[in-house]
């Protein structure tokens, strides 16, 4: 970092006056922060990595404070750095800012895996951090065993499922898949019976594999009850919200079964649920019905959240979720992208395969193309409709497509222009949704936002404090110039 950005750090992070998702601050007035292990665990254990920014207190309203002495802050901050596993190698930048030294360190990413860095005295399960929002938190044991799993190659589709027996799986199904591998692999005709089902990871040391099980057996929920899909419809843009009748759900359904039968059992809730119109060619004069969501798009989301969700026994209590709202539908996938994927190389990138012996067999049974074509076919089809693309998230421990039924910028009525001239002038200094609500004099906060706040942010006019983390309740909305 240059001396010029750090000062333009500092006039950013004062007009704001909140922490991000890649910024720490710490007052160091008095001396060097004595713990400052979580935070570098955290920006060490995040792709973006991140900056510690010495000289700013964020309990005297954001005022610069100055450090107590740079070159000694420099010191003990490395102290620190070297506690942490792997080291961390800090970069320092020093600048005068209002007359006073500041200083930032920035904490560079660890590749995936190293992962997780932690603080050696604490140990990797107490001392292994992951940023959220402005807050280092624990990560938990899933979080754990996740980057453990991909540093080993782990695959939870593979492992045994000891209870299970071949005979409550479905034989007609399974002689179909085989007879498909042999003709694609001319060698397997040769192999014995078992060792066919071993190659084809059906079997390991002659127990069935979670993937087996979830493709070719009758009930699989009767060995995973939660491994399913429960599907909601709800009267409102928020869970929560409820109906003329006080009703939470129009409509409410748990789906079970093989994967093959709950992507059409999943569909066809889709249908159940949602408008249809109907287009007439203004060229050909034919009539054609069109619902609300294009079916390729659910069809390769509710594929690609059976396909390539978690199945490690950390997530094995957490169904696949589709929510229907008013303004949008959204497919819930337990466990984060794998591996070294990120949202943004989506559809681009060749990714990490988290379940591959599951990925081939449900290639064949559901017809589903795996070869990195379902993020463009969502893409495609969204388009085709006139509606907006998809939005990815890979939030927490989950992964989340939304689907929008209408471009998002008139997804609310807009407020006029005089109005919009008066919040903007308002929100020069940074606010919260309480102090909005309250100078709209509007009593429903979330009517407040929806109303006359979501369409300046859409159009760019207002910007979030935290837009990494968009529903924290420490988030700010302020104008931008």
């Amino acid at each position: 970092m240059l001396t010029e950005e750090l000062k333009d750090l500092a006039i950013k992070v004062c007009k704001m006056k909140a922490e991000e998702q890649t910024i720490e601050l710490k007052a160091a007035h008095t001396g060097c922060p004595k713990r400052l292990y979580d935070t570098l665990s955290s920006f060490s254990n995040q792709d973006s990595g991140g900056i510690i920014l010495f000289g700013i207190d964020e309990d005297s309203d954001y005022r610069v404070v100055g450090v107590y002495d740079p070159q000694d802050l420099q010191k003990k901050v490395m102290e620190q750095c070297l506690q942490m596993e792997p080291p961390v190698r800090a970069v320092f930048t020093f600048a005068e800012y209002q007359g006073k030294h500041i200083c930032s360190a920035e904490i560079p990413s660890i590749d995936l895996s190293a992962r997780p860095c932690y603080y050696r005295g604490a140990g990797r399960v107490k001392g292994s951090f992951i940023r959220v929002g402005d807050a280092d938190l624990p990560l938990t044991d899933y979080e754990l065993y996740s980057y453990e799993a991909f540093r080993k190659h782990l695959h939870d589709d593979e492992r045994p499922v000891e209870r299970a027996t071949i005979d409550l799986l479905d034989e007609e199904k399974i002689q179909e898949y085989i007879a498909k591998m042999r003709v694609d692999r001319p060698g397997f005709s040769r192999l014995m019976w078992e060792q066919t089902l071993e190659m084809l990871n059906i079997t390991r040391n002659g127990v069935l594999t979670l993937a087996a099980v979830l493709n070719f057996c009758f009930y699989p929920q009767g060995f995973f009850p939660q491994l399913g899909i429960t599907a909601i419809v709800v009267p409102g843009v928020m869970i929560g919200d409820v109906d003329k009748d006080n009703a939470r759900f129009i409509d409410n359904k748990r789906i079970n079964g093989p994967i093959a039968e709950m992507v059409d059992s999943a569909l066809n809730f889709c249908r159940r649920n949602m408008k249809v119109r109907t287009i007439i060619s203004k060229n050909t004069g034919i009539r054609t019905d069109q619902t609300e969501y294009p079916i390729e798009a659910l069809r390769e989301a509710i594929l690609n959240a059976l396909i390539h969700r978690d199945y490690s026994i950390h997530t094995e209590g957490t169904p696949v979720q589709i929510n229907f709202f008013l303004d949008r539908v959204e497919i819930h996938s337990p466990g984060s992208l794998y591996g070294r994927m990120r949202v943004e190389q989506l559809g681009i990138a060749k990714p990490d395969l988290r379940n591959p012996a599951l990925a081939i067999m449900a290639e064949t049974l559901t017809a589903a193309e795996h070869r990195y074509s379902g993020i463009p076919t969502m893409r495609n089809a969204m388009k085709e409709y006139g509606l907006p693309e998809p939005k990815f998230e890979n939030r927490r421990n989950e992964f989340v497509v939304t689907l929008y039924n209408r471009m998002e910028s008139t997804a609310v009525d807009h407020p006029t222009n005089e109005l919009n001239g008066d919040l903007l002038e308002f929100c020069r200094q940074p606010r919260t949704r309480q102090e909005i609500a309250e100078y709209l004099g509007i009593k429903t906060i979330f009517y407040a936002m929806q109303r006359y706040v979501q369409p300046l942010l859409i159009s760019g006019k207002l910007a979030m404090t935290i837009p990494e983390k968009p529903k924290s309740r420490n988030q700010q909305f302020y104008t931008v110039d």
